[in-house]
């Protein structure tokens, strides 16, 4: 097969030796080309060019925000995307039950090429930006904008620096006294009071450490997408549901200040006043509407054998 190894070096754990040894490793039994990213949205044309090149695979090493990029660019096109742990917390990856270790994944990687496990996947999609795993509005999406500001620091406080921007951002860079948006869906109920809403397309949310976090058990890449909603941000209500939702995902359906919805095609997001938004970990600004739909089939996906 042809193979296109796309290489954000940028990203947190990607290092020059691990490089070499998965080009290796996928060069045994495989045409492989090697390119490297150069700045933000490159990854999307990099893996448009290598589609409409008749690519059979595009493998990315990089972070969540990478994969992102290659899944936009690879959308509705007949290349399929191979996931490779290369940032941080490599929530996509470790979701489909790859390896941290992006050598070991590759391992992982090779066995489905030679089974020929490769899927067909469903996508959310906001505002016409696919997104693979979630999409955060409001509060979520303010931390991760705190922790894009300090990136120089990603690579080595990792988990802590998520931690402490998500404290620093609830005290002084977030409104928690107004609600900024209504949430519209499509049988016409709405939710009017939103402080921070989190669209699923797959679960866990997020990895701390090795322990998933998991918080919607029907986010999965073959069913509709699920949207949890705060209406509060006050501390005596936040913090007991991510203490819930840690010892058990379904806690957060039991809440009566949390909106729970699940297997949704679609929903809007309009805003009382401009809102940030990010999309699988990366902050792309603020707006006044979002639209969010679920779109089947529209990636094909190398599938980690179970």
């Amino acid at each position: 097969m042809r193979i296109q190894l796309i290489v954000n070096p940028f990203a947190s754990s990607v290092t020059p030796r691990a490089r070499v040894i998965l080009e290796q490793a996928l060069s045994a039994h495989h045409d492989v080309s090697i390119v490297e990213t150069k700045r933000r949205g490159h990854a999307t044309r990099l893996a448009q060019f290598a589609a409409s090149d008749g690519v059979d695979i595009v493998a990315v090493l990089g972070g969540d925000g990478t994969q992102n990029e290659v899944a936009n660019g690879l959308a509705h096109t007949d290349t399929a995307l191979a996931t490779l742990p290369g940032g941080s917390t490599n929530v996509f990856a470790r979701t489909l039950g790859l390896a941290d270790d992006p050598v070991e994944a590759t391992q992982q990687i090779l066995q489905a090429i030679e089974a020929n496990s490769i899927t067909s996947v469903g996508l959310g999609a906001v505002n016409r930006r696919y997104f693979l795993f979630h999409t955060g509005i409001g509060f979520d999406a303010a931390l991760i904008e705190q922790v894009e500001r300090r990136g120089n620091l990603k690579r080595y406080l990792n988990h802590a620096l998520f931690v402490y921007a998500g404290l620093t951002t609830w005290l002084w860079h977030y409104d928690r006294k107004q609600p900024r948006f209504t949430i519209r869906f499509p049988d016409g109920t709405e939710v009017t009071d939103g402080y921070f809403t989190i669209c699923m397309n797959t679960n866990p949310y997020t990895y701390l450490g090795s322990k998933p976090f998991d918080i919607a058990t029907e986010a999965t890449l073959d069913r509709g997408l699920v949207a949890i909603t705060m209406r509060s941000l006050s501390a005596s209500k936040l913090v007991p549901a991510l203490i819930g939702a840690l010892r058990s995902p379904d806690s957060l359906q039991s809440k009566s200040h949390i909106d729970y919805q699940h297997d949704l095609s679609s929903f809007e997001v309009i805003g009382h006043a401009p809102f940030p938004y990010q999309v699988d970990g990366d902050f792309l600004g603020t707006v006044s509407a979002l639209r969010i739909s679920h779109e089947p089939d529209v990636l094909r996906l190398v599938q980690p054998l179970t």
